[in-house]
């Protein structure tokens, strides 16, 4: 059997920040893959869904040539070549990180399986690990529907092995994953219908978002039934059958295709971790404390296995704690502040708190709001879908939180992103020059229209 000093039992996007500096500790390392090296981000995620949508986006804004003075006589979508786009920016990203891998490490490919707490069976052979990080990710939820094991369904895994355009796509969840693949695929041509359990889109986020976002993917033609429970599944590939229930009644939906997006769960099935002493909560998820630690103190699990974060950046954050633990730092996960971005277009992006969360923290809230179609910038590019809200602390004066809802705002949200880990006076960035001409320009004015939140 052979001896590590650490062994990492995945390869999501925590092991770029890992490795490196583990490697520089001199640390003897094992790692461990049963599938595609890179996790969800590069192979499933966060690398070929933006690439997809990019397509999605370039087919769009070429329908929207007219409105800005530029005929073409006509338009097509090559969904191979799409595809190919896909693969070509994954593929090689996940081949690439594999060969690192090999070259500096111990790999081994295939599944993991505890057998005591230091002790991993991986195939026929059995390693041992001083220490372990476990950093398997999650994966999408099979949702208790009536004939879901005699339908094709697709995950967001398998969507992106399609080979021809849908014709008219079912989508089972209206947040993240349903709603950027929902309108990517209508802009590539399919008919789309989008099927929710809640009465609003999103339920994450302040109704007047749901709205927004309700009002910007219908006016490009996708379909919505809210307030519809999914109730039975059938049919075959290219006619699927959805039964569904709302406001009492009982309806069908027919499509070529049926995506289901309603929820991720952690891949920790098989790992047999009863056998390390390792705990989980009621969800699956490992439960860790703020450096990601398990309930057995030598074995770490970071990343969406661990359900503090569900997100690529949050992952690397978890590998950036761990090795400041090591080094005696005191970074924590508690420490940072939740911000992502929805890559529906115009983009959806939050930092801290929400105007819902604001009410109920106690504090003496600040907000101002601005509408995009009132920022030159936006209007300049014909994007003026969306808003900007900014809530504040009136008797600090630093920021709670913010949405930025409309074009740029997935950067955009980086700057506040910082402004709230650095504890800023929103007075700073009233003070700070930024760029002509660009939507962040405006984020001292906006400051300034401040009122107490109602």
């Amino acid at each position: 059997m052979k001896n590590y000093d650490v062994i990492l039992v995945g390869t999501g996007q925590a092991t770029g920040s890992i490795v490196p500096e583990l490697l520089e500790m001199g640390r003897t390392l094992a790692i461990v893959e049963g599938d595609r090296v890179g996790g969800t981000c590069v192979n499933w995620g966060c690398t070929p869904t933006k690439t997809l949508v990019a397509s999605a986006r370039a087919a769009h804004m070429a329908r929207r040539g007219p409105d800005f003075g530029v005929n073409s006589a006509s338009l097509s979508v090559d969904f191979a070549k799409v595809m190919k786009r896909v693969n070509d920016m994954r593929v090689p990203s996940s081949e690439g990180f594999q060969a690192w891998l090999e070259d500096i490490s111990d790999f081994y490919s295939g599944w993991a399986e505890f057998i005591d707490d230091h002790t991993l069976r991986v195939g026929e052979q059995e390693i041992r690990g001083e220490q372990i990080i476990i950093h398997t990710g999650a994966t999408a939820v099979k949702p208790p529907i009536e004939g879901i094991d005699s339908v094709p369904w697709l995950d967001n895994k398998g969507i992106l092995a399609l080979e021809e355009l849908p014709e008219h796509l079912l989508v089972l969840g209206g947040s993240y994953i349903g709603l950027e693949f929902a309108q990517a695929f209508r802009r590539l041509g399919s008919r789309v219908t989008v099927l929710e359990y809640g009465d609003r889109l999103i339920g994450r986020e302040d109704p007047d978002v749901s709205q927004v976002a309700l009002e910007v993917l219908e006016s490009e033609g996708i379909s919505f039934q809210l307030g519809a429970e999914a109730l039975k599944l059938s049919g075959s590939q290219g006619n699927i059958n959805l039964e569904y229930r709302q406001n009492g009644e009982v309806a069908q939906l027919h499509g070529s295709h049926i995506l289901i997006g309603v929820g991720r769960r952690p891949n920790t099935e098989g790992l047999n971790l009863q056998a390390a002493g390792v705990k989980t909560n009621e969800r699956g998820y490992i439960e860790v404390d703020d450096v990601g630690r398990s309930s057995t103190p030598h074995i770490f699990a970071l990343g969406d296995v661990n359900g503090r974060g569900a997100f690529t950046h949050t992952s690397v954050h978890d590998g950036q704690v761990f090795i400041d633990h090591l080094k005696g730092g005191n970074c924590t996960i508690a420490h940072r502040t939740l911000v992502y971005s929805m890559f529906i277009d115009p983009p959806l992006a939050r930092v801290g708190m929400s105007t819902a969360q604001a009410r109920e923290s106690g504090h003496r809230v600040l907000e101002a709001t601005r509408q995009m179609s009132a920022i030159n910038r936006a209007r300049e590019k014909d994007e003026t879908q969306g808003f900007i809200r900014l809530l504040v602390d009136a008797d600090t004066q630093k920021l709670l939180g913010a949405t930025v809802f409309g074009v740029g705002g997935d950067e955009i949200i980086g700057m506040l992103a910082l402004a709230i880990q650095a504890e800023l006076p929103y007075t700073v960035l009233q003070e700070t020059v930024l760029p002509h001409p660009t939507v962040s320009e405006l984020l001292p004015w906006i400051f300034a229209d401040l009122k107490p939140l109602e």
